[in-house]
């Protein structure tokens, strides 16, 4: 109940004619007829028309009435936009002139109701948006520590950027040695504190050791995210319990999240051409309504009749139902992670026929993931595969290197392994294996890490000197020569072969692991100077892309295509376990902007491509929808794309062409139900069925029908 209240006194604040209006019944009913005027001589009679003070008083309701929805449809014109209210102006005229004043205040209550009707569908529409929009960070705390404050000139032996770091400072001091400013006053270096529950201002890089950050604002990810001192620190990211220092790295203006504001503001302003389609539609609308008005006063010869027709002529499900299902529909993908530039794309979401992938980290994950550990037959160790990725992923973690990350996430994974088995209870360790150094630590100690660039990448965990990288690199002694394990052919020098000259060699060691599959690729381990395993890797499909492509079938997209740069025995496989149609590979850039050029300009093909948003921007723009995955740590591409993908799910492509889709069917099914309705009405109406005040209310009756049918858009049905 209360809440109810909170909305109508709400609404009563946003539209005050409202109130104004239902009041005015109360004099109309008690004092309708009253002319005191008359008791003092005074005439007030025009014509046949003699109202009383209820009645003077609903046509000066009327006369502003007409007078702002003039204005009002004066500036639709001028924004390009049809203003058909002409039909409200006529029927309060017309009740007015029929002497029908309680068929005038209900027009009258009508017309404020509607607004009132409006502002509370659009605020419904529009609430993951809003939601949004409110969540934008205001203010900024700048840290002014001694050292670190604004305008500190950058001593010898200060960071390369000009600004001393605060990690080092402690969180509690600083947070009682900051100034609040509003965001924009934000500067390029400052040093800022978040504290815990606060929205980060600003983009920047964490200076604190580390933080937990929900991103939920920003791409809907559920669980909030722990990041480390050097991350990239996303404006609209709501800190944890802990306070952070950070740096700014981009102004308010510049900031990730005020380009997503971006993108909710170019939505929310534009109109798509259905809902332009439906303001034209208002027009012979409007004109039938006028005729069948016309027609119902001539046949009779009773003017009542007029405004009887009238009264029902209702255009609000072109004017409201329209737009307000459209607004809906990019509320409900908001809501779901997809942001779109304009509601035009909404619309061409539902006309997709053809999708086109880029491959890795689209259909792909970013990183080549490890897929198995190949032991090297005959080699001496009392290592297993868990106990290798343990160590390769303790050294890799430390490299730049492409195939890094997926060795030191799999890396990492062992070593959970490892000591579960451990915590179990599990000693497979045969002696003297349980006196190496390190046995038993809860994490590897690694030391003396080397990276050689384009070979890979060694050190020490935990007493053991690894190598992980190339085969010749992996292999190589000190000395330059090749050492593998003892049942490795042996040459005459200490039982190792030659580097230099051993090409041969290096083949057949490479023929004791196996053949490498088209799209699989290997980084070799050493432990202690002997070769002992290869780590094979292969870019691996998401784990949802196959099914997301099933439902891209099952919702009638006929042809889903592959462009990538890749080998086409690479691009085949993962096309094979996703279940593409057709495979575009071994291209370049310009290649694959002609395929989609090719496919965009053939007939009634609508095309979509979708790309991971690092270097597709020239083909996303190519496409009719360019669609750019992110994980809400970049929208680089939203100038070249139309959808921004801000969770980077794969399941969100469906997802979008069904939620817009259902949109349409919406609209439509509002602005159709509404229509007949009220043609209905007026034909009963011109036949003298419903009289003219139960018209007035018949009509807001279907105008809130069609409106409440519109908002069903945002019911999660998809």
């Amino acid at each position: 109940m209360r809440r109810i209240i909170d909305i109508c006194w709400r609404l009563c604040k946003q539209v005050p004619l409202l109130p104004i209006t239902i009041l005015a019944a109360i004099p109309l009913a008690l004092l309708g007829s009253w002319r005191p005027w008359e008791a003092a001589g005074v005439s007030l009679t025009f014509g046949p028309f003699n109202p009383g003070v209820g009645q003077w008083i609903v046509i000066a309701l009327v006369v502003y009435t007409i007078v702002v929805t003039v204005i009002g449809m004066i500036d639709d014109l001028r924004h390009g936009q049809v203003g058909v209210d002409v039909l409200a102006v006529v029927a309060i005229l017309s009740t007015v002139a029929v002497a029908e004043y309680w068929a005038s205040w209900a027009v009258t209550l009508m017309i404020t109701s509607g607004e009132a009707i409006e502002e509370y569908a659009q605020a419904k529409a529009e609430r993951s948006l809003t939601a949004l929009m409110e969540a934008a960070p205001q203010t900024a705390h700048v840290v002014n520590l001694p050292g670190v404050g604004r305008g500190f000139a950058a001593d010898k032996g200060d960071s390369s950027d000009g600004f001393r770091r605060v990690g080092s400072a402690p969180a509690a001091a600083a947070a009682h040695r900051f100034d609040t400013v509003p965001v924009e006053q934000v500067q390029l270096g400052d040093v800022l504190m978040v504290l815990p529950g606060e929205t980060v201002p600003v983009d920047g890089e964490l200076l604190s050791g580390t933080a937990t950050l929900d991103l939920s604002n920003i791409n809907g990810e559920p669980v909030p995210r722990e990041v480390f001192a050097g991350a990239r620190v996303m404006s609209g990211a709501v800190n944890g319990s802990t306070a952070l220092t950070m740096r700014a790295t981009q102004v308010a203006a510049d900031s990730q999240y005020q380009r997503i504001l971006e993108l909710v503001a170019s939505a929310q302003e534009s109109r798509p051409a259905v809902v332009k389609t439906a303001d034209r539609l208002a027009v012979p609308f409007t004109v039938l309504s006028l005729v069948i008005a016309g027609v119902a006063w001539a046949v009779s010869g009773v003017p009542t009749r007029f405004a009887q027709v009238l009264v029902l002529a209702t255009p609000c499900p072109l004017l409201i139902a329209a737009p307000v299902a459209y607004i809906a529909g990019t509320g409900r993908l908001a809501a779901v992670g997809v942001l779109i530039k304009a509601q035009d794309v909404l619309e061409n979401l539902g006309r997709v026929t053809q999708v086109f992938f880029d491959k890795t980290g689209t259909l792909t994950v970013k990183q080549p993931q490890v897929v198995r550990v190949e032991m090297l037959p005959g080699a001496a160790t009392r290592l297993n595969e868990d106990h290798v990725l343990m160590m390769a992923g303790a050294v890799e973690s430390y490299s730049v290197h492409i195939l890094s990350k997926g060795i030191a996430k799999a890396g990492a994974e062992a070593l959970a392994r490892l000591r579960q088995r451990f915590e179990d209870g599990q000693r497979l360790c045969p002696e003297p294996e349980a006196s190496w150094p390190g046995h038993g630590r809860e994490y590897p100690v690694v030391k003396n890490i080397n990276e050689d660039a384009g070979k890979g990448v060694s050190g020490e965990v935990n007493g053991h000197a690894v190598r992980v990288g190339r085969l010749s690199f992996a292999a190589a002694g000190e000395d330059g020569f090749l050492a593998v394990g003892e049942a490795a052919p042996l040459s005459p020098r200490s039982g190792q072969l030659p580097l230099r000259g051993g090409a041969q060699q290096k083949d057949d060691l490479r023929t004791r692991f196996g053949l490498l599959q088209p799209d699989e690729m290997a980084s070799y381990v050493s432990v202690d100077g002997q070769l002992i395993a290869r780590i094979v890797l292969r870019d691996v499909p998401r784990a949802n892309a196959k099914a997301a492509l099933a439902k891209l079938h099952e919702l009638g997209v006929t042809e889903l295509a592959m462009l990538t740069g890749d080998k086409r025995a690479s691009a085949n496989i993962i096309a094979s376990e996703v279940g593409i149609d057709e495979v575009h590979a071994e291209l370049f850039p310009e290649d694959k902007v002609a395929a989609v050029r090719a496919a965009t300009g053939a007939g009634k093909t609508v095309t979509m491509m979708v790309g991971d948003g690092v270097n597709d921007a020239p083909v996303l723009a190519v496409a009719d929808i360019g669609v750019a995955m992110t994980d809400g740590t970049s929208t680089a591409a939203s100038e070249s794309a139309q959808v921004v993908i801000m969770n980077d799910n794969i399941a969100a492509v469906p997802r979008a062409i069904a939620i817009a889709r259902r949109t349409k069917r919406v609209m439509l099914q509002a602005v159709l139900a509404g229509l007949v309705l009220a043609t209905v009405g007026m034909i009963a109406a011109a036949f003298n069925l419903i009289p003219v005040v139960v018209g007035a209310f018949l009509q807001e009756a279907i105008d809130v029908v069609s409106i409440l049918w519109a908002l069903t858009a945002l019911i999660d049905r998809d």
